[in-house]
């Protein structure tokens, strides 16, 4: 019987697949199946070979056409940090959760970040919201859990400490685009709160990433925006937690696979990511690298 284990030993992964242990070592020596070794001896992460058996299904099988090495979506600190050191040679084109969405159905990118709140149920990132359920090959694997909330000044001048004090005291404030994660966000708080949208204050122009959005108010161009803790760190500026959320990677199956998804995942359930996680604050990476939703 196989073991309940997160990681499953030889015989046991023959045993699940039906196979020979003979067979998984051949496997192995092509490169052909995911594991990992400890201590010389051979383990194999069980949610991985279900994908790997997923994606080796008969009339299931992957086009020949590769996708572009690109990370797509939303911008998560963590998740750029971790890409440039992982050596993953993953391109970034992060232009909020909607595009990426749209990127990953029309094959432009291989993975795509995503943290968009369902306004019913306050649940994250379910496919059918999304716009992926028809994907038959869609993978979701969990970053992080990240705290969200209003950025301000250093030593918060306007004594904001809510919501309300968005309407009440009328500050400029920084918005995302209409695509993004956050901005979504943003109307699903303040419709919790029954305040109007059309009451805030708004620049002219929207910031496109967490960085841009921190820039804009440690530059005085606003007062306040919506963002994550990391940011308000990394910018000097004052933090004031309001949510928090699950920030998701989505790709086909078939890039799960692929060097740089592996290089990727493997590199952040290292000490040195969890490490970095811990630094920038607002993060909890307990579940990093679990699937979440396997189609």
């Amino acid at each position: 019987m196989t073991s309940s284990y997160a990681y499953l030993t030889t015989a046991e992964v023959a045993d699940y697949l039906r196979l020979k242990e003979r067979k998984v070592y051949d496997l192995v020596k092509q490169g052909q199946i995911p594991c990992t070794k400890v201590t010389g001896k051979l383990l194999f992460p069980r949610q991985s070979i279900d994908l790997w058996l997923m994606n080796h299904l008969e009339g299931d099988q992957p086009p020949d056409k590769r996708l572009p090495c690109v990370l797509a979506g939303s911008q998560d600190p963590l998740l750029e940090w971790a890409v440039r050191e992982s050596g993953s040679n993953l391109a970034l084109l992060c232009h909020g959760s909607g595009d990426g969405v749209r990127r990953l159905l029309t094959d432009e990118a291989m993975l795509a970040g995503l943290h968009m709140i369902d306004f019913e149920r306050g649940s994250y990132n379910q496919p059918q919201d999304l716009g992926l359920g028809g994907v038959r090959d869609l993978v979701l694997i969990h970053w992080a859990k990240r705290r969200q909330g209003l950025l301000l000044a250093q030593g918060n001048p306007l004594g904001i400490t809510a919501l309300g004090d968005l309407v009440r005291e009328r500050p400029r404030i920084v918005c995302r685009q209409p695509e993004a994660g956050a901005e979504r966000l943003l109307h699903y708080l303040l419709r919790r709160e029954g305040i109007d949208y059309r009451q805030l204050n708004p620049i002219s122009h929207p910031a496109l990433g967490e960085d841009d959005l921190a820039l804009a108010i440690s530059q005085d161009e606003a007062e306040v925006g919506l963002g994550v803790e990391a940011a308000a760190r990394r910018h000097g500026l004052h933090f004031l937690p309001l949510h928090t959320e699950r920030f998701d990677l989505a790709l086909r199956r078939r890039s799960y696979f692929e060097p740089p998804i592996q290089r990727l995942l493997a590199f952040a359930q290292g000490k040195r990511c969890q490490a970095r996680a811990h630094a920038m604050g607002g993060y909890d990476v307990s579940e990093m690298g679990a699937i979440a939703y396997n189609a």
